[in-house]
């Protein structure tokens, strides 16, 4: 028998475990053992290393890793692999502000270097968290894309897409990001909506004296040195007349002509809109589908160019306001009025993009290939998958994979310095970078020169994060098997899970992973966005350091349901706490019940109670089991805090402790047996929500060996005949429950201690067990007082035993005779005062010179119940039975 401690305290335990976990090799993923037809591999999404796990993040690996412990416990080899996105602009911005320079200031290697110490700083702070917070990862299966090792398969790949002609260069539109200074994807442009503007109503004069003007209304007339054509509605009547005239641009002076086209909104200004090279998307349309010239006016970081003139230089909000403000010198600008537009912006610095065109590198997009494979997935919830859906099936461009900075996976590619002709890396060239190296090719095929340049654009970080599951399964290496998860946010889906099916349906026409599980985001506890400003925003580490890491853990289980944004709850954090206290008091008791030698009995004497706790518990753990399998953790973890608090603490135990402290030794052991394995089972289901305290309180218990998260999902031995007559063994264990509940809690209402001993309790079941006698051997343990076990309906009669009077009523009225009839009224029969106030609602009184005449509700009538043989008892009505207590 063990004696642990009175509280459990979970900041010492909890960095014990820590420490210990990581010189195990409890999540080690043996890879020759694994099948990969069966075992469950996580394709892990790959956090950007800021520095800081915040709460958002961790939501999303609390998921991860109650999937991964769940799923070792039912005997899989689990993949829990930790990835780094390392690359991208924000970390060469913050680079360049603490080592107060600019990228082009030193060389490429000597600032990419820079960038790599930065981000090995960053991801050793996320780590900590993620040990903090217990996360179970393999990290032995650590990976980071900067790495030449994950970088060389991004070229890898990138180069068999190139063979088979699914990645191109070509000059084109882009949306462009003049902060970064790069290419965009269009899943990287967010929309801000309700975007306060301006619209210009501007007049263009005709190119001749027979065309007269005309006007037209635009947000941006910094890009009027861009216009190359006009456009209105085919059905606007205040046009149709004027299709192919010819106008001169203001201020600027080339000639355009007005042509019709449907995509022209007639209600929008005047009906008449210039088309600039390029001002949106619409713009890029109508140039290539009218062959317009191209104008190129906006320079890569946000000026205006020669083609502007005496504008060159300026910003294109300094461009906006001096050439709007030139046209109203030179009477051009007819009015202005306020308007609301949506604006497209850089989603890593909220810059408004730009349109330019440029020469970039491109990976085809087929959408009806991308939309088959996604629905050969299970989507968690369903209908995340729509969101998916929507996006590729609005998706107008090619995805734009080149970038135009440093630290990001080098495009393995050269360009002849004689006839410009592309030469693409083989694969077993690479890693490489272009910049460093020369081509294995030694003369250009196309002209025969042997002198070469390298591609200095790097790729989009998303082509690294795309090829994740490929990547941990070892590709191209070995044959690709789809991973089993991908847990990722809902915000990435156009991005994230979009490219991943792209690229692992153009590498190995497969799907990446067989459900995708969606987390939503974490809201404050006022239910709005988290925000310092608010003060409703929480760390990880906070919860953590006021209560622990189980108890973050917990709430962020019980926070929310799949796919939806979650409310951080402190309520939940104190409740997981309480939780965890009662699981240690649990735990304590136990251990001081059971011997360190304990063998298991092979034919244990069980009663009916033992029999109940264990059914329950295989229940419990076949529900929970059910929840875990669709990532209901929410729904799982209340299942199991269920069965522990109420079943397991609030009742078994309470109803063993006779034979546990008194009992026989065969009746002792069969309660000690049964205490065992219904709370190692409870320990083993709640390992992957509460990993430290299973892990403490199950390395406390006498007789259990290793690592519970190296345990086995709890499997009960039932006898088979126990199993056969289960039904009537659990309604028998509820009835005793039921009412041992109910009359501790009379007890507890009536101010007796709970050992206070009773006479004798018969129970009248509502529906007892056919067949079977109910076991009452604990149930009288637990009541102190024999327990009998009657059919049918008690025989029991209310009697009167009593008068009181009701003195406020009865003194007015009686005054100095009112103690006469208080007197008499105590002396008469209690039933016959009950009779009279029955019939007539009044009690006759004798006072012995009158008879008093009081109302009914003057008197109040004390009744008992008597049993048959006239006992008084008391009758409790629970929810199973009718129960008479003999005092």
């Amino acid at each position: 028998m063990t004696d642990l401690p009175d509280n459990y305290d979970p900041d010492e335990r909890e960095e014990h475990w820590r420490q210990q976990w990581q010189e195990m090799d409890v999540y080690h993923y043996d890879e020759e053992a694994a099948d990969p037809d069966t075992d469950y591999v996580i394709d892990t999404p790959p956090p950007y290393p800021t520095g800081n796990l915040h709460i958002g993040n961790a939501l999303g690996w609390c998921y991860m890793d109650f999937s991964a412990r769940y799923h070792r416990l039912q005997g899989e080899e689990v993949l829990f692999p930790q990835g780094w996105d390392c690359h991208g602009l924000p970390t060469e911005v913050k680079v360049e502000e603490n080592e107060d320079i600019h990228r082009t200031d030193v060389p490429r290697d000597e600032f990419r270097q820079m960038c790599i110490d930065h981000t090995e700083e960053q991801i050793d702070a996320m780590k900590e968290t993620m040990h903090t917070l217990g996360f179970s990862q393999d990290w032995d299966h650590e990976f980071k894309t900067m790495d030449p090792e994950y970088w060389g398969t991004t070229q890898e790949s990138f180069v068999e897409m190139a063979d088979d002609d699914l990645v191109y260069q070509d000059e084109h539109p882009v949306n462009w990001c003049p902060r970064c200074e790069t290419a965009i994807a269009d899943a990287e442009v967010e929309t801000e909506e309700g975007v306060a503007g301006t619209l210009y109503y501007v007049t263009f004069e005709g190119a001749d004296e027979e065309t007269d003007d005309i006007e037209i209304a635009t947000t941006r007339p910094e890009l009027l040195a861009a216009c190359v054509s006009m456009a209105v509605s085919p059905d606007d009547e205040r046009y149709e007349d004027r299709i192919g005239d010819t106008f001169e641009v203001p201020l600027f002076g080339q000639e355009v002509e007005l042509i019709a086209d449907e995509e022209a909104d007639a209600e929008f200004g005047t009906g008449a809109v210039m088309i600039c090279t390029f001002g949106d998307k619409q713009d890029v349309n109508w140039w290539i589908e009218h062959d317009l010239d191209l104008r190129a006016v906006i320079t890569e970081d946000g000026h205006l160019n020669e083609t502007a003139g005496g504008y060159e230089g300026l910003t294109i909000a300094e461009a906006k306001d001096t050439i709007a403000a030139d046209l109203d010198e030179a009477g051009y600008l007819n009015d202005t009025e306020p308007t609301t537009q949506n604006v497209g912006q850089c989603w890593r610095c909220d810059t408004p993009i730009e349109i330019l065109s440029k020469e970039q590198w491109f990976v085809e997009v087929d959408q009806d290939e991308i939309l088959e494979r996604a629905d050969e997935v299970e989507w968690i919830p369903e209908h995340m998958y729509d969101r998916l859906e929507e996006w590729a099936e609005g998706m107008e461009w090619d995805w734009v994979i080149s970038r135009q900075r440093v630290f990001a996976t080098p495009i393995p590619a050269w360009f002849c310095d004689d006839c410009g002709h592309v030469h693409v890396a083989d694969a077993d060239e690479l890693p490489l970078d272009p910049t460093d190296e020369d081509p294995a090719v030694e003369v250009c095929p196309e002209c025969g020169e042997s002198d070469w340049h390298g591609e200095t654009d790097v790729m989009d970080t998303w082509m690294d994060s795309s090829i994740t599951p490929l990547f941990v399964r070892d590709w191209p290496d070995s044959e690709f098997h789809p991973t089993t998860l991908r847990p990722q946010g809902h915000d990435i889906i156009r991005t994230w899970a979009f490219y991943t099916l792209l690229r692992t349906a153009a590498l190995e026409d497969e799907i990446p992973w067989e459900e995708i599980l969606i987390n939503g985001m974490v809201f404050g506890d006022d239910g709005n966005k988290m925000s310092k400003s608010k003060g409703n925003f929480v760390q990880p580490e906070e919860v953590v350091e006021e209560h622990s890491a189980d108890a973050f853990r917990q709430a962020m289980a019980l926070a929310g349901k799949r796919g939806e944004d979650v409310q951080f709850q402190w309520k939940e954090v104190t409740s997981a706490s309480r939780f965890n206290t009662k699981v240690w008091n649990i735990t304590k008791f136990a251990s001081g019940h059971l011997d360190e030698d304990r063998e298991p009995l092979d034919n244990p004497a069980y009663r009916d109670i033992d029999r109940w706790i264990l059914s329950r518990c295989a229940e419990t753990a076949e529900n929970v089991s059910e929840y875990m399998e669709d990532y209901r953790f929410d729904a799982a973890l209340r299942e199991i805090r269920d069965f522990v608090w109420h079943d397991l603490a609030d009742d078994y135990l309470e109803l063993i402790k006779g034979r546990l402290y008194e009992g026989r030794p065969g009746e002792r052991d069969a309660a000690r047996q049964g205490l065992f394995i219904a709370l190692t089972a409870s320990l083993k289901m709640l390992g992957p929500f509460a990993p430290f305290i299973a892990e403490d309180a199950y390395d406390a218990l006498p007789s259990t060996e290793g690592s519970v998260h190296e345990a086995d999902w709890p499997e009960i031995d039932l006898h088979p005949e126990e199993v056969a007559d289960m039904a009537a063994i659990e309604q028998a264990g509820e009835i005793i429950v039921d009412v041992a509940s109910t009359i501790r809690g009379w007890k507890s209402d009536e101010g007796m201690a709970l050992n206070t001993e009773l006479d004798k309790v018969e129970v009248y079941p509502d529906d007892a067990p056919e067949e079977r006698a109910i076991d009452t051997y604990d149930l009288s343990e637990a009541v102190n007082a024999p327990v009998l076990i009657r059919e049918g309906v008690p025989n029991v009669e209310l009697v009167p035993v009593e008068v009181d009077p009701d003195h406020s009523v009865i003194g007015p009225e009686f005054r100095d005779k009112a103690g006469q009839v208080v007197g008499a009224l105590e002396s008469m029969d209690p039933e016959d005062v009950k009779a009279q106030a029955d019939r007539n609602d009044e009690v006759e009184v004798d006072i012995g010179s009158e008879v008093a005449v009081i109302p009914g509700d003057a008197v109040e009538i004390v009744e008992e119940h008597r049993a048959a043989s006239g006992e008084e008892v008391v009758v409790l009505e629970s929810e199973t039975a009718t129960i008479l207590l003999y005092p």
